[in-house]
């Protein structure tokens, strides 16, 4: 299975047909809830396109070099967001579902740590691979053969802040 490639172009295009796929699902949210770190981009967008207040949860289920293995699961101890309370209608975004255990692991996360009431909570990726254990609501790429995604800022990962100093002066 070779490895899927995606420019800056494209990756914005899929978070703006993401936006357009809730839109025309008529599903209204009244808070966002971004899986960082790669749900931190495609949170921020839809966040200025809906106007709807975004919160942060940093988990992490990848080490190694390149991020590519699966390690245990880990959530930060708090939710980090901008408003008093969260929303009742939660729309969890992330890039990709991969496993589908951070996304499933999630859910009984916010319904544990929350102290509002949660009315309903959906998901949003952009590419579902096959061998998740859970299906998101929202998705714009279904990956039958799990290639690893070769993501427009992965390359940050493999530079030091000395390189990227020599390299732009």
């Amino acid at each position: 299975m070779p490895d899927l490639y995606v420019s800056w172009s494209e990756y914005h295009y899929k978070i703006e047909q993401l936006a357009a796929q809730i839109y025309h699902s008529g599903w209204e949210f009244n808070q966002i809830v971004c899986l960082a770190r790669g749900g931190l981009r495609v949170g921020d967008i839809l966040s200025r396109i809906y106007q709807q207040p975004l919160a942060i949860l940093a988990t992490s289920s990848y080490s190694g070099p390149g991020k590519q293995e699966r390690s245990s699961l880990s959530f930060a101890r708090h939710l980090t967001m901008t408003t008093e309370t969260l929303g009742s209608r939660i729309l969890v975004v992330d890039d990709l579902v991969d496993s589908g255990i951070t996304l499933k692991e999630t859910i009984p996360w916010l319904d544990e740590n929350i102290d509002s009431p949660i009315e309903e909570i959906r998901t949003a990726v952009i590419w579902y691979k096959a061998c998740s254990v859970v299906v998101p609501n929202y998705y714009i790429d279904y990956l039958p053969d799990n290639p690893w995604i070769r993501q427009p800022f992965e390359h940050y990962e493999q530079i030091s802040p000395a390189e990227m100093a020599a390299k732009v002066g």
